[in-house]
């Protein structure tokens, strides 16, 4: 039996927290190893472990998987997280790029210099109430189902969660005019599996604070 899939990278959200939480809605256990120093960084490198000399990294099923959207995929694949058909997977696809864009944004807004954040937070909300929450509202209207597609779940479902969650730490108000999105979360959190998640004590990491931003500045030499 393959053991635990184990996660490769510093203990914070970064670009590993959306593989945390679709390992954590397929119900699948996980270990972490996290990079502590430059040195632990190097040591991935030097052994080659690191296709591309970065992370995330995930060992998982005899594989050293690096890539985020490639890992993602593979556990939506494997977990029936991506749908039943070629259409299907475009369209989980194609939501979760959109979705991806979005969390980029925020993802990048704590390295922003200090003169710039204001205008970049202006624009994060502007994006998020003009562009992505109405496509995705108008997305469940369209069919009235209780998934973004074939009424089933897929990670599409689950890292639009995520991002809400996460839109909501900026400004909980970017909700209040999207009720099907609304439910949405309701829905997907009430899941046992993502439910155990947003529980404290779990493998959800907190948004980044000073110390976690100078550890991963200090680790990837940002």
């Amino acid at each position: 039996m393959a053991g635990k899939p184990k996660l490769h990278y510093f203990n914070g959200r970064g670009r590993m927290e959306s593989i945390r939480w679709l390992l954590a809605a397929a119900g699948v256990e996980f270990e972490e190893k996290f990079l502590e120093t430059p040195e632990d960084l190097e040591k991935l490198r030097n052994d080659g472990y690191l296709l591309f000399q970065q992370v995330p990294m995930v060992e998982i099923d005899g594989m050293k998987l690096v890539q985020t959207r490639a890992i993602l995929n593979y556990i939506a694949a494997k977990h029936n997280l991506h749908g039943k058909d070629m259409k299907e997977r475009a369209l989980i696809d194609m939501y979760s790029e959109g979705i991806a864009d979005l969390y980029e944004m925020i993802l990048l807004l704590p390295l922003c210099p200090p003169d710039q954040k204001g205008a970049k937070m202006t624009q994060i909300k502007e994006k998020t109430t003009n562009r992505y929450f109405p496509a995705f509202e108008k997305v469940l209207k369209s069919h009235g189902q209780d998934y973004l597609v074939g009424n089933r779940l897929s990670k599409a479902d689950i890292h639009l969660v995520e991002l809400i969650y996460t839109v909501e730490e900026i400004d909980p108000s970017l909700l209040a005019n999207f009720p099907l999105l609304k439910a949405l979360k309701t829905r997907i959190s009430n899941l046992p599996t993502v439910k155990k998640f947003l529980q404290p004590g779990s493998q959800r990491k907190p948004p980044l604070d000073e110390k976690a931003l100078e550890q991963a500045r200090k680790i990837f030499k940002i």
